[in-house]
């Protein structure tokens, strides 16, 4: 006797939506959720599953929107959250409130003197941003970028040390000719005052997906260390872009190189090199494998 299938609980539903709506890939979460809608037909289940989802989505593919008042755009990040739906933009000293379901800003407000790094720290932040703006100006035609001081924000001077993150997220978003692309790194770079160095710790990551008569999606991910002098905010920061620009420019050089090598490497290996035979097909003379000879010798009635 079958076994009787038995409804999911809403709890159940409620993760499998999640499920569904955390792996859309960038810029499609709207188009899944629009279908996810009617197939949970449960407005409850589907909110619940919404709220829940959209915000560490948003965040972990560093979404861009615009703030109100043409502040400018904030990055939805978790090293700019400061607390529920409330992120800084360093740029522009101001705090965004984010609509996590519909991906848009409510409302902006200045960010206050607790929120923002002491003028020590913000000397060297505002020279590493500057010089993040013109390499991504000059890498990512959709780019943007903020660098957020996560660890000694109130250090006053010479003597401490403190840490930066510097987030870069582009994506390049076609949906009308079935493809849509991001690139997001991470660096995280501290200042060392003891050694006078400065050391780098980079995340890339690059997702593509492509849909049109199918489904083939790309999600390669990278990690890179690297290190420089502790000198004067200006010279750091020109050093820091400069150790960034060097690993990424690699990492995407590599990328490229690897999938135009696909079709000798990976597609090659997918197939079988020799038939189980081990030896070629004879295609200059196939008439020894003629079907009717071969039958008539099985069944002893050749000629």
């Amino acid at each position: 006797m079958a076994e009787e299938e038995t409804e999911p609980s809403e709890e159940q539903k409620k993760e499998i939506a999640k499920w569904f709506l955390l792996n859309a890939p960038a810029g499609e979460i709207q188009y899944v959720a629009k279908d996810l809608k009617p197939v949970l037909n449960d407005d409850d289940v589907y909110n619940e599953a919404a709220s829940e989802a959209f915000p560490v989505y948003n965040k972990s593919h560093m979404i861009c929107l615009e703030m109100p008042g043409r502040f400018g755009d904030v990055l939805v990040t978790s090293y700019g959250e400061l607390q529920d739906n409330e992120y800084l933009d360093p740029k522009t000293a101001q705090v965004a409130t984010v609509d996590h379901v519909k991906q848009v800003c409510t409302e902006v407000r200045p960010a206050t003197d607790e929120e923002l790094p002491s003028p020590y720290i913000e000397e060297y932040r505002c020279a590493l941003e500057a010089e993040i703006l013109k390499y991504v100006g000059e890498a990512y035609p959709k780019g943007f970028c903020s660098v957020y001081c996560i660890n000694g924000k109130d250090v006053e001077g010479p003597g401490s040390d403190f840490e930066f993150v510097v987030v870069i997220s582009a994506a390049r978003l076609s949906p009308q000719n079935f493809c849509n692309g991001s690139w997001r790194s991470i660096w995280n770079i501290e200042f060392k005052d003891d050694i006078q160095m400065l050391k780098l710790k980079g995340k890339l990551q690059v997702g593509a997906h492509y849909f049109e008569e199918g489904n083939v999606q790309l999600d390669a991910k990278h990690e890179c260390r690297d290190s420089t002098m502790f000198q004067s905010p200006d010279d750091s920061a020109i050093a820091i872009a400069g150790v960034i620009r060097h690993h990424e420019t690699e990492y995407l050089a590599s990328l490229e190189a690897s999938y135009l090598n696909l079709p000798d490497t990976t597609f090659k290996d997918l197939r079988r090199k020799l038939p189980v035979t081990r030896t070629l097909f004879p295609w200059h003379n196939t008439s020894q494998f003629s079907l009717t000879r071969e039958i008539s010798k099985e069944l002893g009635i050749e000629k």
